[in-house]
């Protein structure tokens, strides 16, 4: 276990992530202007179909201006800062790479969220809270570097209100094995997708019921579509972040799924 979160620590590294932020960010302006999160959504988005997906969710899940949302994965922080400013709600997220953490708490101090949205430096596996904290918690292309997806499901159930809602968005496997490196992984050894039935099939033993399960297949192939047709995007985007990414959906992990479970 250890030397798989060692290799997900080193491939979500970013080494110097907050001073290069803030060098991109010059294009918006001056270091005390204020920016929105519809303005860093171009950069703080690590999923298919960015903003979009991450407002899909939030809809599907029922999230409002009450609701109390982790966010497990949080990267830099873009869908808490989103799900704050639209919807209302608190938000906290963690993630396993402390530069992302730091870069998180940076740019939620440039949005001026940093009273409604908090970040900690955690594991999906292990999370900070006592039990029967949220109403929602978020999880947006996560479990594909987790191993022991019974764990990281019971966790998630245990910081979770009585029927209280996961709401997952996650890649899942169609057949056979990438071609490494992909997005979320150099190697095999930090990758394990699941097909779209054995994620299921974890996820309702840790204590949920399933009360939405959408497959967003075709409309992840037309978002890669057009974002190739369209090019290299403006910068500041997500390569400052994450370096070159490549688009493209390879057919052994094309089947992108959406699921809402609450808990029972």
């Amino acid at each position: 276990m250890t030397d798989v979160l060692d290799g997900m620590r080193a491939h979500y590294g970013a080494t110097g992530l907050t001073e290069r932020l803030k060098a991109a960010l010059a294009a918006f302006g001056p270091e005390d202007q204020q920016l929105t999160p519809q303005q860093l959504g171009v950069l703080d988005q690590f999923h298919t179909r960015g903003l979009a997906a991450t407002a899909e969710l939030a809809a599907l899940a029922g999230v409002t201006a009450d609701t109390s949302v982790l966010d497990v994965g949080a990267g830099i922080g873009g869908p808490a800062r989103f799900l704050a400013a639209t919807h209302g709600c608190p938000v906290w997220g963690v993630d396993l790479s402390e530069p992302f953490v730091d870069a998180a708490r940076y740019l939620t101090e440039r949005t001026g969220q940093s009273g409604q949205v908090s970040f900690q430096t955690a594991s999906a596996l292990e999370l900070p809270f006592d039990d029967g904290l949220f109403e929602v918690v978020l999880l947006q292309h996560v479990a594909m570097n987790i191993s022991d997806r019974a764990r990281l499901y019971r966790e998630i159930r245990r910081v979770l209100k009585p029927g209280g809602r996961l709401a997952n968005f996650d890649i899942v496997l169609n057949s056979g094995e990438p071609h490494y490196p992909v997005p979320w992984a150099r190697t095999p050894e930090t990758s394990f997708l699941l097909t779209a039935i054995a994620t299921r099939q974890a996820i309702e033993p840790a204590g949920f019921r399933t009360l939405a399960w959408q497959d967003d297949t075709e409309a992840a192939k037309a978002w890669f579509v057009q974002m190739r047709a369209l090019g290299p995007p403006p910068s500041p985007n997500l390569g400052v972040v994450m370096g070159r990414i490549s688009l493209s959906l390879p057919p052994t992990w094309d089947e992108i799924s959406w699921k809402a479970g609450s808990a029972s």
